[in-house]
């Protein structure tokens, strides 16, 4: 897909975008967005408050329904008009993606193809839309299901794929009929909110159907989550936050609908039939991708113990040549961790490993002083109880266990509260989809890497990676409510 148009950069990502129009949040506190590899500031945000929260939600109240209202066609022709745009404006947004989020070049593409995905698909969604006539045991009633819009969505999307990961949940909402009150991550501002304002606002969206607002979690968090006017919350994030949101709907006065997509600890099994060399490359992606910020990304390795040695050395010498660096440079394979904390939070982790016992084959600087780089981390010896091996490093740290046989590296792959993706290489196709069955998560893959969505496939995961589905029906599904109604056309049998 090319093009080309040379739209002029959209500019103003100093403001809210509230009901419509882009003004200055009044909250004392100030954002400041800044590139994680050399620490300049791409722009500053006057906070939202929790009135500014209000604001967003009164007049999304108040334009959802002639949204609602408003033919499916010209739903469809906006999401088309967006998806257009966001087209013509590949390279600026691909551009901000390197700048905002540290992605490398190759990632920032990536999350530009899917979320100008997710938009192309949303404008088949209006007319996707059906309800249905359902049996009914009386010959005079007529029984019904109609399916609307679900009213006032809040979105609440995170930082590491932030202009893909606010379309997944934004797009679909919006096409289907509702208004959506987005708050995203503090750390990319532009490329997880402010772009996506700009984005709809030129494609004609009408006024008030979304407001982006940019605050700190502890100043606008409970008000976005907690507001009466929202019927759902679609958070992406850690599982933490996840557990602390059903609290928050099940307190509030509504009762409110969740969709939560969350961490993950993908395992990338390797049964002792498997072509090792395809293997290694596809792990080595699977792991490493921006810098392993990636909820889906390969959290840890289990081998087949007679082809493990090989493998590590494959591995190993794949990883100690990916390039690490200023992510600008087309050669760039590992860029920056997003912040400082995200840095010292890996130092932690590798710390950790050490001191369990795990041994690392694969190291470098760990400091992250130089652009908040981190090389990739590998490390065996590694038992099924290390803190590695059981939680989200979200880092470029890959732990590699043993496996004595397949049932072994399947209880091994099962052994996690999470649930979200998983790859098994094997030279036996029916074999790895057999095994990939049995494997407890949302989504699998047989000779494929764990980073993988689809705007044609259920996206979600089981246990603690959430609740819901993105994409195609699943998504209509989740983003508009039923609504049963029955017709009389003859006297009704009562009971009395």
């Amino acid at each position: 897909m090319t093009t080309t148009d040379s739209p002029s950069p959209y500019e103003g990502f100093d403001r809210q975008f509230i009901g419509g129009e882009w003004r200055v949040g009044s909250s004392s506190h100030v954002i400041e967005d800044i590139n994680p590899y050399d620490g300049s500031i791409i722009t500053r945000v006057q906070g939202a408050s929790a009135n500014d929260v209000e604001d967003a939600y009164q007049a999304a109240l108040k334009a959802q329904p002639e949204w609602a209202a408003t033919p499916p066609r010209e739903r469809a022709s906006i999401m088309a008009r967006a998806a257009a745009i966001t087209l013509a404006r590949r390279e600026e947004i691909v551009a901000a993606s390197i700048q905002e989020a540290g992605c490398v070049r190759t990632v920032a593409e990536f999350l530009w193809q899917l979320a100008w995905s997710i938009l192309d698909a949303s404008a088949s969604y209006p007319s996707r839309v059906t309800g249905q006539i359902v049996p009914t045991e009386s010959i005079t009633e007529e029984s019904l299901i109609y399916r609307k819009p679900v009213g006032v969505i809040a979105v609440i999307s995170p930082w590491n794929a932030p202009i893909n990961l606010t379309m997944r949940s934004l797009a679909p909402a919006l096409a289907l009929g509702n208004a959506v009150v987005l708050k995203p991550a503090g750390d990319t501002p532009v490329t997880g909110g402010l772009f996506h304002a700009r984005i709809f606002e030129e494609a004609g969206l009408p006024k008030g159907v979304l407001s982006v607002v940019i605050g700190a979690s502890d100043e606008i968090g409970d008000p976005v989550v907690e507001n009466d006017a929202a019927a759902l919350v679609s958070f992406t994030g850690s599982t933490d936050v996840g557990r602390s949101l059903f609290a928050k709907v099940g307190g509030s006065k509504r009762i409110k609908r969740l969709g939560l997509e969350l961490g993950g600890n993908a395992p990338f099994v390797v049964l002792d039939d498997a072509d090792l060399d395809a293997a290694a490359h596809a792990l080595v992606v699977s792991r490493f991708m921006h810098q392993g910020q990636i909820c889906m990304s390969a959290n840890r390795a289990i081998v087949d113990e007679t082809v493990f040695d090989a493998f590590v050395e494959r591995v190993t010498e794949r990883a100690r040549a990916l390039a690490p660096g200023d992510p600008m440079d087309a050669a760039t394979v590992i860029g920056p961790i997003i912040n400082r904390h995200q840095v010292e939070g890996i130092i932690a982790k590798i710390n950790q490993a050490k001191a369990d016992g795990a041994r690392a084959v694969l190291e470098g600087p760990v400091s992250g002083t130089q652009g908040n780089i981190i090389p990739p981390h590998i490390f065996v010896d590694v038992e099924p109880s290390y803190a590695i091996a059981r939680e989200e490093s979200f880092g470029p740290l890959l732990p590699m266990l043993k496996a004595r046989d397949e049932a072994h590296a399947l209880a091994l792959a099962n052994d996690t509260e999470f649930g979200l993706s998983a790859s098994v290489f094997t030279g036996d196709l029916d074999r790895g989809k057999q095994f990939m069955l049995k494997v407890e998560s949302g989504m699998g893959h047989v000779n494929g890497i764990c980073v993988a969505d689809s705007e044609y496939a259920a996206y979600g995961g089981e246990k603690n990676s959430g609740l819901g589905r993105f994409n195609a029906e699943w998504v209509i599904g989740e983003f508009t409510r039923p609504h049963w109604i029955t017709v009389q056309r003859g006297e009704d049998r009562l009971p009395f």
